[in-house]
């Protein structure tokens, strides 16, 4: 996998969240006009390497970033154990709503559009959090996502949704292609040939971040014009 892009701007930040305060890593390049919220996955964080190297990606193509732990370091602890919390779509999305609100907020952040990129469960995070906030949340890209889990809501979301997945990602392949046809909004669905769930393979997971900042950057940057 491809090493994520050194950054020496990024900052630790305490979001305040649905009643608790959670952990992220803000990055607010110059000139930027739209910023990524990211929501992991099943049992990952704020540290995955693989969303790091795509925010990296982002913000090389000028994009804000905000990783974030949508569970306490309690809840963490917990959800080791029990693996429980990491699937409990209606807490993630309450926290992922939280998080947007709080940008919306900050003098730095609140004149950005804001974008979400979801990773496997994170991704019904997202496109709920699109469905309830569709005023904030401006845009949507799941990798290697499980849409389906959003439910009924997927027929409410109306910020453009982009799925990605893994050619040979094939249960999940279906589910996204279910999924997408419920959509009701500017959708596409992108298929890696030959990646398997994680984009472990070579060239796949710069393949995921170019789609993704092609995506966002059509829908969170103004026009020059």
């Amino acid at each position: 996998m491809p090493t994520p892009t050194e950054n020496n701007q990024e900052k630790v930040v305490l979001v305040s969240a649905a009643e608790v305060t959670l952990q992220g890593n803000l990055d607010i390049p110059k000139s930027t006009q739209g910023i990524v919220l990211f929501a992991h996955g099943s049992g990952s964080s704020r540290f995955s390497p693989r969303n790091r190297f795509v925010a990296g990606f982002l913000r090389q193509a000028g994009l804000a970033t905000l990783l974030i732990d949508l569970l306490t370091a309690e809840e963490e602890q917990i959800d080791l154990r029990t693996r429980q919390l990491r699937f409990d779509i209606g807490l993630l999305t309450e926290r992922l709503i939280g998080a947007s609100d709080w940008l919306s907020r900050q003098e730095q952040t609140k004149h950005l559009a804001i974008g979400c990129f979801g990773a496997s469960t994170g991704a019904a995070a997202a496109l709920l959090a699109a469905s309830l906030r569709p005023e904030l949340v401006r845009a949507v890209v799941s990798r290697g996502g499980r849409p389906d889990l959003a439910g009924d809501n997927l027929g409410k979301v109306r910020a453009p949704t982009l799925l990605i997945v893994g050619g040979n990602d094939l249960q999940v392949l279906t589910l996204n292609r279910q999924a997408l046809a419920q959509l009701n909004c500017e959708k596409k669905l992108d298929i890696i040939p030959g990646a398997t769930h994680l984009f472990e393979e070579a060239g796949a997971l710069t393949e995921v971040a170019r789609l993704a900042a092609s995506w966002f950057k059509k829908h969170l940057v103004l026009s020059e014009a």
